[in-house]
């Protein structure tokens, strides 16, 4: 699975041109996931993306979490091409999941978000048409890669 994280001081997605579901500050998870994921992973990377440390502090350090502060998150289920451009200029694509794969996760990932102590979760609707507005709360994007875990 890869989540793309966005720290934001609001956020806004809308569903199949329905009313906004919004948040304050927190974070706006883009969620995508490849076909060769397994729900194992989905209650670690949802306490990795609650508890990352990436509001400041009194010192102006980036050491706070949104947990923390009582923030909110947006999730939204992002259908994801994963490239390798390794080779050269031409990419690679290894596959996003089929949704028979890909939203039983997203719906186990919203459930794991849930049980980590944010203010409130908002979220989009699997395989819907989908609006979102962000206000950038500074430079901060973070990409959990959960391939990376099974290197090391």
């Amino acid at each position: 699975m890869r989540a793309v994280i966005q720290r934001v001081s609001g956020a806004s997605v809308i569903v199949n041109g329905g009313e906004p579901r919004k948040i304050g500050p927190g974070l706006v998870i883009l969620l995508g996931v490849r076909e060769t994921d397994t729900p194992d992973i989905i209650p670690k990377l949802a306490e990795k993306c609650a508890h990352l440390r990436i509001f400041e502090d009194e010192a102006g350090k980036l050491n706070r979490s949104a947990v923390e502060l009582g923030y909110s998150a947006l999730v939204v289920s992002n259908f994801t091409l994963y490239s390798d451009t390794a080779k050269g200029k031409r990419p690679s694509f290894s596959h996003a999941a089929k949704g028979d794969l890909a939203e039983p996760c997203y719906e186990a990932f919203l459930r794991e978000i849930n049980k980590q102590g944010l203010r409130e979760v908002q979220h989009g609707e699997f395989g819907a048409d989908m609006q979102i507005s962000l206000v950038n709360d500074g430079p901060v994007t973070i990409v959990i890669d959960t391939d990376d875990w099974k290197k090391g």
